[in-house]
């Protein structure tokens, strides 16, 4: 894992309107998915609504535990530290698939099948996303093909099936804006 810890800067207002720093300091809530070789999660920031209230300084929306998907109607941005895969992935079954995306509230996104998948942990989600890659490289398994995505590369993943794969040797750290969506019908 990246041993540099997230940081989170909140601006507000103050009681003249002025603009402020609320908060400076390391991401409140992390937590590492699957055990020991999982994808460490630094949950940065949620909103309820869209368009997001502003006001003065009411702080980021009470949640507790990590949640893969944003908000009905929310946001959320996250940082994630992937270990390289090894050959840990290899032999996943889908209830243990299915029980990682549990740990984030998600066991149903899950798209392993003992058919076999393209990755352990294929799965989709009712939202829009925008990945990019701060550190090392990932690479992003679709049904059909894949790519490897590095430093500077940004993913608009658009409620698609896929994975992330970590086939280098080094933890690769991606920053995520969820954005909650709607399938269209014949998705």
């Amino acid at each position: 894992m990246s041993e540099q810890p997230v940081r989170r800067i909140v601006t507000g207002h103050d009681a003249e309107g002025r603009a402020v720093f609320l908060e400076d300091g390391p991401v409140p809530r992390v937590q590492q998915i699957g055990g020991e070789h999982g994808p460490l999660f630094f949950e940065v920031w949620n909103t309820r609504a869209t368009p997001a209230p502003i006001d003065r300084a009411s702080g980021e929306p009470e949640e507790s535990g990590i949640q893969l998907t944003p908000p009905k109607n929310g946001t959320r941005i996250r940082v994630l530290d992937i270990p390289p895969d090894g050959d840990r992935l290899d032999y996943v079954t889908t209830e243990e698939a299915q029980a990682h995306f549990a740990e984030v509230g998600a066991g149903d996104a899950s798209s392993h099948s003992s058919r076999g998948s393209r990755h352990a942990h294929m799965h989709r989600t009712e939202t829009i996303d925008y990945g990019i890659v701060l550190e090392g490289e990932l690479v992003l398994i679709l049904d059909e093909g894949e790519t490897i995505c590095r430093p500077g590369d940004i993913i608009i993943q658009r409620g698609t099936n896929h994975g992330w794969a970590n086939r280098s040797d080094r933890n690769c750290r991606i920053a995520f804006i969820l954005i909650d969506g709607t399938f269209k019908e014949g998705l």
